[in-house]
């Protein structure tokens, strides 16, 4: 499966130009083009470069990554409340630690954050994310996740990164995750020799020297897709409370089969798989047995029609012509037929009921016989009727009449 790494552009903060001057940068944002990686395989750069949304890559998964700067991180006891209020309580727990207003910021949790532990919560501008998504989703980009490219973790690491503002430091360990300014020499003071080597260390091929020389030993160089390479197999996903991904119509079919070609569903691929596989081999089976067993029945029957008749030389519907034959040969020996009206009255004779009379009046027709029921209580035309089912005939009753005749076999 295709993944799609975007690196989303940092949010514009407000500076002080001067009395008159405007507070923030002049730039406009029509236009506005993302970085991004394409990965065939989740593990090896297949493709990257910048684009508008527009002609960003197609891909099967769409994963976004939010500049390190517009993320910090808080941690808390993650309190036991419904999901419904989790939102509220965690602004209401963070009011006094952030400096913005908690309606505008953006809230995740940890994976498998569990009530009553501490916690790492991610903290954004949310309006800044959600203008970003809407502006893909425009576009018909679709972003699954949202992913930090850096998060607190047991184990510290640093990555040396180039800026118009100098060597800036991507630097997350146990205590939280951070960007620091390497100008001065305030922050080596914050790294004594036994954290050097005992952190893990990379940088942009950019900023590999620069790094080296602040840090005083070898650093390997780490590009950002191969960063963002890494964060993709994390359980992270900063898409939760109001920028949860809400899927309808087609775009929930799209994340139900996406989903199912992930590599967790293999199994389940291969045995739905096998299981079509052994359905049609057992349907062409049967099939073909049917088609075995049919062809010895025509052959059966052929065969008694050319033993029984002999004068038939072209068999083309071997039942019929054999019902053909014998009705030739019983009419020849002057023997009544079933459709014939001795048949027909013997049968009737046979299920007559025994208080009734002779008949008042009949008609007859090829295979019918029509009686009267004039002066027939129903318990007697129930009788009869059942008397003559048991031998394989059928009467219906209309208009004060009593037709009866062959009953039909399936």
């Amino acid at each position: 499966m295709s993944t799609l790494l975007l690196f989303l552009p940092q949010r514009s903060r407000l500076r002080a130009q001067g009395r008159g001057a405007p507070l923030a940068e002049a730039r406009s944002d029509a236009g506005r083009e993302y970085d991004y990686v394409l990965s065939a395989d989740g593990r090896h750069v297949q493709s990257q470069g910048r684009a508008p949304a527009a002609l960003l890559p197609r891909a099967d998964t769409v994963l976004a990554l939010p500049a390190e700067a517009d993320l910090s991180w808080q941690s808390l006891t993650l309190p036991r409340v419904p999901r419904g209020k989790l939102r509220a309580a965690l602004a209401g727990l963070l009011e006094e630690q952030l400096l913005d207003d908690t309606e505008q910021l953006h809230f995740a949790l940890q994976p498998e954050a569990q009530p009553g532990e501490r916690c790492w919560v991610a903290v954004a501008h949310r309006a800044w994310l959600q203008e970003l998504l809407t502006e893909l989703e425009q576009a018909q980009v679709f972003v699954d996740r949202l992913l930090p490219l850096s998060w607190p973790g047991e184990s510290a690491q640093g990555h040396f990164v180039d800026s118009p503002q100098g060597l800036l430091l991507r630097w997350r360990h146990a205590e939280g995750a951070s960007t620091l300014c390497l100008a001065g020499s305030l922050a080596r003071d914050l790294f004594p020799p036994a954290l050097v080597q005992a952190a893990r260390w990379s940088a942009t091929p950019a900023a590999a020297a620069a790094a080296e020389r602040w840090l005083g030993s070898a650093v390997p160089p780490q590009t950002e897709a191969e960063r963002a390479l890494q964060a993709l197999h994390s359980a992270w996903d900063l898409r939760q409370f109001e920028l949860a991904p809400r899927a309808r119509g087609t775009r929930a079919l799209r994340e139900a089969w996406r989903q199912f070609m992930t590599p967790r569903w293999q199994p389940v691929r291969w045995g739905l798989a096998g299981l079509v596989a052994v359905q049609l081999l057992g349907l062409n089976l049967w099939a073909w047995q049917q088609s075995r067993q049919l062809e010895e029945r025509r052959t059966a029957l052929d065969t008694t029609l050319r033993s029984a008749h002999p004068q038939v030389r072209a068999i083309l519907d071997a039942p019929v012509q054999m019902r053909r034959e014998t009705e030739l040969l019983r009419a020849a020996a002057g023997r009544p037929g079933e459709q014939d009206l001795e048949t027909l009255l013997a049968a009737a004779a046979t299920a007559w009921p025994p208080e009734r009379g002779p008949v008042e009046a009949l008609s007859f027709e090829t295979g019918r016989l029509q009686l009267s029921a004039s002066g027939w209580s129903e318990a007697q035309i129930q009788q009869f009727r059942r008397q003559l089912e048991s031998e394989g005939w059928q009467l219906e009753l209309a208009d004060g009449r009593m037709s009866l005749s062959r009953a039909r076999t399936l």
